[in-house]
């Protein structure tokens, strides 16, 4: 490696240099603060754990986004952590085991292997929010909310919310007996809304049965409408089916109640998560960010691996995405003091005094005076035997 390559970091990977890096850690406190007063317990997980502790009930796509190395002591399998989620089902079903609700929040950096888009990170720095222990139809939308409430916070100011149920699919692709190949090629074509090759896939099925009710899912998507129009062509499914239909049109109307500057639609070919949740399922989205800027969704599987079956559902967001999106500014707490060099007793004093509410910065005895630390507004100079703050 060359002298001049030495600097350089890996594709996906940034520093976070001031002032942005006060603006990240300003609006990590907000959330953090947040959350606490919506009940939330923060959690701060290891950075790498055990392959199959880490991956425990999280699918295939995880397992491609996840470093793997080998531990020197045991020789077993490590991962580093691509997502904070599977580690809070751990902590709620092994290590804290607590019984009803448990409410838990995080925020720290994970690593992905392979970055989600050409411009993505693989370095996001994650918060969220994961709910244990109900099944409820309040719990889902208190994480709605709640992970609305954060983008607020951000200052993202248009927010468009798409909501899906993955058990429709997992439902129709049970009835309609697809098969494990056939299963994951449908996935695929579904996922990405090719309808031609959900065509060629399911062949000319029979008007009512499963496998057309498959071909109706990506054709499924858009506005308020769309609940009645999945009534319709999808009128005989199994019960799962129609019910989970129910639950999205009652949470996008709790939504609207709620959040009456929220665009919502529905996409019945949302399979984000497929193999990771278990139903109902919400992504946010703005103008501008072709991902969504937080997720979620109910994964009520993940628990059982961990020897505790319980129900949870929870979201997620990029904390620098957010502050990209967002309009939200944080100020600089009214600049710095700049303080002269030396040991006196009194300017000690006055300085420790000073840094009770103020940023208070003292030159080393080699600091040149024409080279002010960044923010200095303000300095403290010696008159009449007092060390007194005056404009710079």
């Amino acid at each position: 490696m060359s002298t001049s390559d030495r600097w350089l970091l890996p594709d996906g990977v940034a520093d976070v240099l001031p002032p942005q890096a006060q603006k990240v850690e300003a609006l990590r406190r907000e959330l953090m603060d947040t959350y606490r007063r919506w009940g939330y317990e923060l959690i701060i997980p290891p950075m790498i754990e055990y392959l199959q502790s880490l991956l425990t009930g999280t699918g295939n796509d995880l397992d491609l986004q996840t470093f793997k190395l080998t531990d020197q002591l045991t020789g077993r399998m490590m991962g580093v952590r691509a997502d904070m989620t599977p580690q809070a089902a751990r902590m709620d079903a092994h290590s804290l085991r607590r019984p009803g609700v448990t409410r838990l929040c995080y925020a720290g950096h994970v690593l992905h292997a392979r970055p989600s888009s050409m411009l993505a990170s693989r370095t996001p720095l994650q918060v969220g929010c994961e709910l244990f222990g109900s099944r409820s139809s309040g719990a889902d939308q208190e994480i709605i909310d709640l992970m609305l409430e954060t983008l607020t916070a951000a200052g993202v100011e248009t927010v468009h919310l798409d909501i899906a149920h993955v058990g429709i699919f997992q439902c129709l692709a049970e009835e309609a007996a697809l098969g494990g190949d056939l299963e994951q090629r449908v996935f695929d074509a579904l996922r990405r809304r090719s309808i031609p090759e959900l065509d060629e896939l399911l062949g000319t099925a029979e008007a009512g049965s499963a496998r057309a009710m498959l071909r109706e899912l990506g054709r499924l998507s858009g506005g308020e409408g769309v609940p009645d129009a999945a009534r319709q062509r999808l009128a005989g499914a199994p019960a799962p089916v129609l019910e989970a239909i129910d639950q999205l049109e009652q949470t996008a109307a709790r939504v609207r109640e709620r959040h009456p500057g929220v665009a919502i639609g529905f996409d019945f070919s949302e399979l984000r998560g497929y193999n990771y949740h278990t139903g109902l399922v919400f992504a946010a989205y703005t103008p501008g960010q072709e991902e969504a800027l937080a997720q979620g969704g109910r994964y009520d599987a993940v628990g059982e691996d961990f020897g505790r079956a319980r129900p949870a559902t929870g979201f997620s967001a990029d904390l620098n995405r957010l502050l990209e999106a967002g309009r939200r500014t944080f100020g600089a707490g009214g600049g710095a003091i700049l303080a002269p060099a030396g040991t006196d007793a009194a300017l000690r004093r006055r300085i420790s005094e000073l840094r009770q509410s103020d940023t208070v910065i003292q030159q080393l005895d080699d600091e040149a005076d024409d080279r002010l630390p960044p923010g200095c507004d303000r300095q403290l100079v010696l008159k009449d035997g007092d060390w007194k703050v005056e404009p710079l």
